[in-house]
């Protein structure tokens, strides 16, 4: 086994899209980084069809470079997240993509297809605030310790 010391990318180069239809949802999000002090690129998209454009690199979108997380709303129009993650698990190259779900569905059938598709975390948006900060710098934290796998060459 190689050590993955040399091979991965630092933390601080994971990038994050952030697939959102509601601006003000979305500008909640990106205001919740800014004060937790998480400066990594943030890109976002409206939709999943929009995210797989930007995941591909297709539709005129510029392709995201690894190594980046997904965080999905899952009530999207055209595409929806549940949908869009079961297109990246089809994906070879984007199959291993790691997933945060980040709604207010509450719906078990939600919860359960999020888990089913090896879903990193499936978290309910509360009412901006302290809790919801509490869950930025969570998320943070989880992958400043995790290791993930080095772009291809």
């Amino acid at each position: 086994m190689t050590p993955r010391g040399s091979g991965a990318a630092p933390h601080g180069d994971l990038r994050i899209l952030l697939v959102e239809d509601d601006i003000g949802d979305a500008k909640a999000v990106l205001r919740a980084f800014r004060k937790v002090r998480i400066s990594n690129a943030i890109t976002r998209a409206a939709d999943g069809i929009e995210a797989l454009d930007i995941l591909r690199g297709t539709g005129g979108q510029e392709r995201i470079q690894p190594p980046f997380v997904l965080l999905a709303d899952i009530n999207m129009p055209r595409m929806n997240g549940i949908d869009l993650v079961r297109e990246l698990r089809k994906d070879p190259e984007l199959s291993g993509t790691a997933v945060f779900f980040l709604t207010t569905s509450r719906h078990d059938q939600d919860i359960d297809a999020a888990y089913g598709l090896n879903a990193a975390g499936y978290i309910v948006k509360e009412t901006a605030g302290r809790d919801f900060l509490q869950l930025v710098e969570m998320v943070g934290r989880y992958w400043r310790i995790v290791e993930f796998p080095a772009a291809a060459s």
